[in-house]
């Protein structure tokens, strides 16, 4: 039997608030709950009094809860939760008022900065006021143009304790990757940095402001704050520009919270955009919360005062589940920049200087790490990190080896999957379970979680498409300018209809863990076999001259044949010798189904705003077909070098 290469000790598990939970509902509700396995039985067999324990136990603020907990079970979509209740997000955010740490800010360079609770709470009401003046209420648009600042997060927390609907970009999103979404959602304010740093420059912001602001009329006001740029010059943005101090009211008075439905929206976000103009998916701010409160304070374990970090933009959902963090009483650290200025280990000084306990990161960054040597171990005290959490791709389970081998021995890695269309995770990691090698730990709580075949039929242990068959409160409230909810119904409920697929390929394994094998849609069919991507990015960054991979499915001689790209470290040649290892290094590891027909080097790959690299665009590119919106690449150019291969001719 495999072996786990971590477990809780019994005092560790004991102390989590997942073993108080279960302890509750076992004492209080189900007699036969006594483990995470009947736990989750449970939230999936009596969601009402699963959910509502959630409510108690996250301690909801709330004007009105209501005694109905869901209507119109089990339509999906379809489903209400909580419609009765009355609440106001920011208020859950801001429970605290004391002069602890709320907000740990670090920028490159060195920037450091503290915010306690009672400053939190007075900045927000500031701007509140300000956009109170303007007359911003509930349901208008403010959007978020900005670095990870605690400025980004104050001014969030503004516009939902107002009722007003948050939007966000970060600033390495391009004109027209802006326009494409803030242009569609029509926002009244923009909220924007001067300028931010990144691998040891200084980008300036302004000048891509005063090229957007012609194509969204509908901004009346830019408040601008000087991060990165002291000298800022706000004559090239018109009028409607002010400072962020000019903005905020000195004496606000005490912060007011607008009292709205459990579904009231709170957040737009994203879709990639690759495959057209993005989609607006639209969150509620009780199933947000909810749903939040479930996975930080059960699966996360996040704690009251614990120093709680994810590397992320403000233009991926995980920036909005670290900002969660307020509502445990935690302390999310923000940072901007990039994970490895000035060397591989600045978030690891960062988590030692700060005392992080959870830190949150990416599977490409992990990888990264090991390739470039980085031991922290050997390197870092480490001596409050309890767990490091992974997702944006699967978690290659060499990078399992890595974490305990190099980095800490008693550290729980929790990969773990959802996605921006639910804010939140199907998939993710649990305090009472081991941790298996390659695998994302359990099915998260009240996610009627599934592995279904093409002909829709519910498989265990084998391979096939996610689901959740089941309605869950974090599911979008609709998306934007969708009034009949047909783009809606048509982007999760078309393959299997009633039920949710979410678009990765995936697999639950007798330990009742999941493994991911990549994205449904780009998965890959040679001779009819359907293959995962990342079955093949595991063995080939196996190899050290490998940086990064990417594979897609050719249509050749009415079948499909495997194309390998691969970016190569400075000075390595791929020549037929290392050609050769790579196919014998998948042959030997997969199967021969695995093997690519053709292996090219690239000196580029093309990666989303949010730094996943899309397979899609490139077998648009090399099939001859145009990518529909190049805007939602940070770096399109990439994709000459996919064009008119003589490689694939033949």
């Amino acid at each position: 039997m495999t072996q786990p290469l971590w477990q809780p000790t019994p005092q560790r598990a004991q102390n989590t608030h997942m073993a108080r939970f279960i302890q509750l509902v076992g004492t209080e509700l189900a007699p036969d709950v006594s483990d995470y396995e009947t736990l989750y039985r449970f939230s999936i067999d009596r969601p009402e009094a699963f959910w509502r324990a959630v409510w108690e136990f996250g301690e909801v603020r709330a004007s009105v809860r209501g005694e109905r907990v869901v209507d119109n079970w089990p339509e999906m979509p379809g489903a209400r939760w909580f419609p009765d209740a009355r609440l106001n997000f920011a208020e859950n955010l801001l429970r605290r008022s004391d002069d602890a740490a709320a907000l740990e800010f670090a920028g490159e360079g060195g920037t450091r900065r503290s915010i306690s609770w009672r400053q939190l709470n007075k900045e927000v009401a500031r701007i509140a006021t300000g956009l109170r003046a303007m007359g911003v209420k509930p349901g208008d648009r403010v959007a978020g143009y900005l670095p990870n600042l605690p400025e980004t997060v104050i001014a969030m927390l503004a516009t939902t304790s107002l009722g007003a609907i948050w939007s966000s970009c970060s600033p390495d999103f391009g004109v027209r990757g802006v326009i494409d979404r803030f242009g569609q959602i029509e926002a009244r304010v923009l909220f924007a940095a001067a300028a931010y740093r990144y691998n040891g420059k200084t980008h300036d912001c302004l000048n891509r402001i005063a090229q957007m602001l012609p194509e969204l009329p509908t901004v009346e006001k830019v408040v601008v704050t000087a991060y990165a740029d002291n000298a800022m010059d706000l004559h090239g943005l018109g009028d409607s520009a002010v400072a962020w101090d000019d903005f905020a009211v000195d004496d606000p008075g005490p912060l007011e919270f607008e009292q709205l439905p459990f579904d009231h929206p709170i957040y737009i976000l994203y879709s990639s955009g690759t495959t057209g103009a993005p989609k607006c998916i639209v969150h509620g701010a009780g199933g947000t919360l909810l749903q939040h409160l479930k996975e930080l304070m059960l699966h996360t374990d996040v704690r009251k005062d614990d120093r709680f970090f994810y590397f992320t933009t403000c233009g991926w959902m995980m920036w909005n589940w670290l900002v969660s963090g307020l509502a445990v009483g935690a302390t999310p650290v923000l940072y901007d920049g990039s994970p490895f200025h000035p060397d591989g280990g600045a978030l690891w000084d960062l988590t030692d200087e700060l005392d992080i306990a959870i830190l949150g990161t990416s599977a490409k960054w992990i990888a990264a790490c090991e390739k470039a040597g980085v031991k922290p171990r050997e390197s870092h005290r480490l001596e409050k990190l309890r767990a490091i959490l992974s997702t944006g791709s699967p978690l290659l389970p060499e990078s399992f080896d890595y974490v305990y081998r190099d980095v800490k021995h008693d550290v729980q890695l929790s990969s773990i999957s959802g996605g921006t269309d639910i804010v939140s995770c199907f998939a993710l990691g649990n305090p009472l379970l081991p941790v298996f090698k390659g695998e994302l730990q359990c099915r998260g709580l009240g996610m009627k979680v599934e592995i279904r075949n093409d002909d829709g039929a519910v498989v265990e242990d084998e391979t096939g498409e996610l689901t959740c068959s089941e309605p869950f409160p974090s599911m979008p409230v609709r998306f934007w300018k969708d009034p009949d909810g047909s783009r809606y119904r048509a982007a999760y409920f078309e393959k299997f209809p009633g039920v949710w697929s979410h678009g990765d390929y995936a697999r639950l394994t007798p330990h009742g863990g999941i493994v991911i094998y990549g994205r449904s849609d780009a998965t890959l069919n040679p001779g009819g076999v359907r293959i995962g991507t990342a079955e093949i990015y595991r063995q080939v960054e196996k190899l050290d001259e490998v940086l990064e991979s990417l594979c897609v499915g050719q249509t050749w001689e009415g079948d499909v044949r495997v194309v390998l790209f691969v970016r190569l470290r400075d000075g390595v040649e791929l020549d037929d010798g290392l050609v050769q290892r790579i196919r014998q290094t998948i042959r030997d590891n997969a199967t021969p189904r695995h093997v690519p027909a053709k292996v090219i080097a690239v000196p580029d790959l093309p990666r989303t705003v949010s730094g996943k690299i899309t397979e899609l665009a490139v077998r648009d590119v090399i099939h001859g077909r145009g990518v529909k919106n190049t805007s939602a690449l940070s770096n399109p150019d990439a994709l000459d070098h996919f064009r008119g291969l003589p490689e694939l001719e033949s």
